[in-house]
């Protein structure tokens, strides 16, 4: 499908918001790597002046456009060619009703949908796990393409053992295959921030491995990274089971020895599926 190109208004980036606008040379490289299909419909998320937007739109069946900043949204409903809807707001807040009421502006509710965006610092993680949200919940997120500052990026692909390893790591892991895709130079934007970026491929599934109980699965690996230096034993101390009290003193090898673990082993060191296997005799 081809559209009209109209050229963006030019007002400049807004610190707030976390505005960096990436270089057309790049937008070549990017949209490449997401390859989008005639069929596809697309959740971008911070559009922007549309500059990703448009060369979206030009490929696929359907852009829905989030864009928090509302001047930045106003011009791209006035300029975007007739297959994108521009939503105006914060993909946090608005992303699930939107793509779930009567009113959704996704053309075909059972359509398999792709999600591309540029992730600010402040809000990547957020809206990382508002995407498992959101498949969870039952829409059909095939795949997510997302820039991100590259420190994100490493969290995201780290391995047990590694400084980089924590809660991010295992909780999108759980729930997601990760790929690094390209890596991207401070230069590629303007304004040139003084970070580097990174471009991942997230493919969302079923836990895996399954547990028992998510929200305490999550919770244990929330409370023992604020001691991940410490011992598993130590560790355990910062988390509270949802029934029963904290495990004390010599307690708190129970749950460690029903799941085959050494109590002196460091948090950091766990692989998910050790997680998992602890978070079980916990839920149980």
């Amino acid at each position: 499908m081809k559209t009209r190109r109209t050229t963006p208004r030019t007002r400049p980036a807004r610190k707030r918001f976390g505005q960096h606008f990436l270089e057309p040379a790049w937008i070549d490289k990017l949209v490449r790597a997401i390859d989008p299909k005639p069929e596809d419909t697309f959740i971008e998320i911070g559009s922007g002046r549309g500059a990703l937007t448009r060369p979206l739109a030009d490929r696929a069946r359907h852009v829905i456009a989030f864009e928090i900043d509302r001047d930045l949204a106003r011009d791209l409903r006035h300029s975007a060619p007739p297959n994108v809807t521009v939503v105006e707001g914060d993909f946090l807040t608005t992303s699930r009703q939107l793509l779930s009421s009567p009113q959704s502006p996704v053309p075909n509710p059972r359509a398999t949908l792709r999600v591309a965006a540029n992730l600010p610092y402040n809000v990547a993680s957020p809206i990382l796990f508002k995407l498992v949200e959101l498949y969870d919940a039952g829409l059909p997120i095939a795949d997510a393409t997302i820039m991100l500052q590259r420190e994100v990026a490493d969290r995201l692909l780290a391995n047990p053992g590694t400084k980089e390893y924590g809660v991010l790591t295992v909780l999108m892991r759980h729930s997601a295959t990760v790929e690094r895709v390209m890596n991207l130079p401070a230069g590629a934007f303007r304004p040139v921030p003084k970070v580097q970026s990174t471009v991942v491929r997230l493919r969302f599934h079923e836990p895996d491995p399954p547990v028992r109980d998510r929200d305490l699965f999550a919770r244990l690996v929330q409370a023992v990274f604020t001691r991940r230096r410490k011992t598993l034993a130590n560790a355990l101390d910062a988390f509270e089971p949802v029934r029963g009290p904290r495990p004390i003193g010599l307690e708190r090898r129970v749950p460690l020895d029903a799941a085959g673990m050494d109590a002196r082993r460091r948090p950091e060191t766990l692989s998910i599926a050790e997680f998992a296997r602890l978070a079980d005799v916990f839920a149980e």
